[in-house]
């Protein structure tokens, strides 16, 4: 997947008002532009990508076996909305997105390279607990 040159990184903590709103960083926001995709994500949360981002994604989704590529379409395509912020940076998650991620009061907002998730926060730091062994041998093979 060839990607468009940016870079998220960094993990904050947000709120999510009771409409479903959420401020994303301003950093990230520059990035983005001024609309952009939010979808389901791969994990158990919500994923945000740029426009040319998410047709990167679709182009390989393209280029997958039918079968594989029909369950991506399912997941990924068919959950995805065309946002943009508030004058005050805010972004609306639909319902049915934040359900799937459990997504209530307190979200981790996480740069992930070329794309965003949105992560209940207690389910964030629980993955990332037991993401230890995991990341113990992906150090021991990694020559940095």
């Amino acid at each position: 997947m060839k990607g468009d040159g940016r870079m998220f990184s960094g993990t904050t903590f947000q709120s999510i008002d009771a409409k479903g709103r959420i401020v994303l960083p301003a950093r990230f926001r520059e990035q983005l532009g001024e609309t952009f995709i939010i979808s389901k994500g791969f994990n158990k949360c919500v994923q945000v990508l740029s426009l040319d981002e998410f047709e990167n994604l679709r182009d390989s989704i393209k280029s997958l076996p039918a079968k594989n590529a029909t369950a991506l379409r399912y997941h990924v395509i068919a959950t995805a909305i065309e946002v943009s912020p508030n004058a005050q940076g805010r972004v609306i998650i639909p319902q049915s997105l934040r359900e799937i991620a459990s997504l209530d009061k307190e979200a981790a907002v996480v740069g992930m390279d070329n794309r965003i998730e949105i992560w209940n926060k207690d389910k964030f730091d629980e993955m990332m607990n037991e993401s230890e062994p995991a990341l113990d041998e992906a150090l021991s093979m990694l020559n940095f």
